[in-house]
């Protein structure tokens, strides 16, 4: 079992981790990820990167996933711990600091008092005032 720490949040998946590689089962890389085997290489929703010729295996086996390849491949960091029990995918700390640079919001959905769902991209170009809290 290995824990697995991705933008959407942490994940217990049944993988096979060595030093270089995290072979996941493909249901459990699309839960964590959102990265699928199709015929066209992996995809992410619309989004497919072809995998080198002749290399696919190091990628896709079977019903298996190595997302830690996959990660590398797209230039992003794929980091585990000293024994291989945790694993962390993210984006890039060029990505992220772009994104904080661009000052927008990452998009989000919220309940109104009535249930009514908002998300943050319906007011884009108006003024929104947010307020949070929390207990600590």
């Amino acid at each position: 079992m290995v824990t697995l720490l991705t933008e959407s949040g942490e994940h217990e998946v049944n993988a096979e981790a060595s030093t270089e590689a995290l072979w996941c089962p493909a249901r459990a890389a699309l839960e964590a990820t959102g990265w699928e085997a199709k015929p066209e290489g992996l995809c992410k929703g619309s989004v497919c990167v072809p995998l080198p010729a002749g290399r696919e295996r190091e990628f896709v086996d079977g019903g298996r996933i190595n997302l830690a390849a996959l990660w590398r491949h797209l230039g992003q960091p794929a980091v585990r711990s000293d024994r291989g029990h945790a694993w962390v995918l993210s984006e890039s700390a060029g990505e992220r600091k772009a994104a904080l640079a661009s000052l927008e919001a990452p998009d989000f959905a919220l309940p109104d008092p009535s249930g009514r769902m908002h998300r943050l991209s319906d007011y884009r170009g108006k003024k929104v005032f947010l307020v949070t809290w929390a207990s600590w």
